[in-house]
């Protein structure tokens, strides 16, 4: 755990100079001015952690019982409820982001969201059918989101009805660009059969592709970024039920240890990665978020946090040591006597539980994971998503503030 160490570290590092910020940004910023002083739009890029409808508008819906607490049907997203990109569209006072995808009934004047689940950086050889991955990988997001600037642009020029549905064109340069994405490029490596050596060996070049579209953001005008590093996959039914590891490499809480050390190595690159891309990239203001600690902390004290203890056992699912089978996932279903039933159905009561489907959060822990970060404390810089909007809008157009 030695880069958690680190990480540690350096946040503890950052308590003065956040301190200082928050002290010089807020005088500038008139009370009566408040409203002003926020994103006025989110663009999201990632997978399944963050995708609010993209992959079931091009492949089918999810199935129930996905969306069972919040939305009472399902919803676009993989878990009983809202995700954490939910929780932070309304922390910001703006509604659930609609995906890119989804055109039906679709609003996207306070931004848009290009996730879609098994997405990753890299781009995959196989089909959806084939690997279970995504086909809309990171770099066709970027193109999706190029191509919405410019038709947002021209469109609302026309005026209409679209002019109420798309963003003013001002909101791209003040608009929040969150990622949550990698996860999938991990495990990637490890469905193909590689080694962990291995799969550490190709992260710098899945990074290297993550810079090149944050710099793509970056020359369309986007300056304020709030980059999610990858949680700890071996803490995940998917590659517990998958890829079992011995005694002796399982921690107390039963999650698989190699896997936590190779989230931890992608999240040292990435962290390194950040740094390099604010020195070229000298009016952009990026936040390195790290979920990873948070959400170890809240699988290694589950009880603690009024969770059920035994937080590697997923909700939603179809039995076994984990409650996972990937051959019938959540809302899997079969036919009995010309009946059709879900086999892999939700748990009793998803709030008590960490993991909902082997892959993906609950919404209580998806609320409870971004309580901890909203703050700052797990962030580098340590600033709050409130006191960097203050610093955006407060500032106009283009933060000249950068680290």
């Amino acid at each position: 755990m030695e880069l958690v160490g680190e990480k540690v570290r350096q946040v503890m590092s950052w308590v003065v100079i956040s301190t200082v910020l928050t002290v010089a940004i807020v005088p500038s910023c008139p009370v009566t001015e408040a409203k002003k002083c926020s994103f006025p739009a989110i663009f999201n890029f990632g997978d399944s952690n963050s995708d609010t409808g993209g992959l079931s508008a091009a492949f089918g819906q999810v199935p129930t019982p996905n969306g069972i607490t919040f939305f009472h049907t399902p919803a676009g997203r993989y878990s009983d409820g809202r995700l954490i990109i939910d929780f932070l569209a309304q922390n910001l006072g703006l509604p659930y982001l609609s995906a890119y995808l989804e055109s039906v009934g679709s609003n996207f004047s306070n931004g848009a969201n290009f996730a879609t689940a098994g997405s990753t950086i890299r781009p995959q050889n196989k089909t959806l059918s084939q690997s279970g991955y995504s086909p809309i990988s990171l770099d066709v997001q970027l193109v999706e989101y190029s191509d919405f600037k410019a038709k947002s642009i021209l469109i609302r020029k026309k005026g209409g009805v679209f002019k109420k549905l798309l963003p003013k064109e001002e909101y791209f340069s003040k608009a929040l660009y969150t990622f949550d994405i990698g996860h999938n490029d991990i495990t990637a490596g490890y469905n193909l059969d590689m080694t962990t050596e291995q799969v550490k060996a190709y992260i710098p070049n899945v990074l290297d592709q993550f810079s090149n579209v944050i710099r793509s953001v970056y020359k369309e005008g986007g300056r304020s970024f709030w980059i999610h590093n990858v949680g700890p996959i071996g803490c995940l039914a998917y590659m517990l039920d998958r890829y079992p590891v011995s005694a002796a490499e399982t921690d107390n809480f039963g999650c698989a240890k190699p896997f936590n050390e190779v989230s931890q190595y992608f999240n040292h690159n990435l962290n390194e990665t950040i740094v390099q891309l604010r020195e070229e990239l000298p009016k952009a203001t990026i936040i390195y978020v790290d979920v990873y600690t948070v959400k170890y902390n809240l699988i290694s004290n589950a009880q603690k946090y009024g969770f059920d203890e035994n937080s590697v056992v997923a909700c939603c699912g179809d039995g076994g040591k984990y409650n996972f089978n990937n051959h019938a996932r959540c809302g899997a279903t079969k036919i009995v006597n010309g009946e059709k039933i879900v086999i892999a159905k939700s748990c009793k009561d998803p709030s008590v539980k960490i993991i909902w489907d082997g892959i993906h959060f609950t919404e209580a822990a998806n609320e409870w994971i971004f309580e901890q970060i909203a703050n700052g404390e797990f962030s580098d810089p340590p600033i709050s998503l409130k006191s960097t909007s203050l610093k955006i809008a407060c500032r106009g157009n283009v933060s000249s503030y950068h680290y």
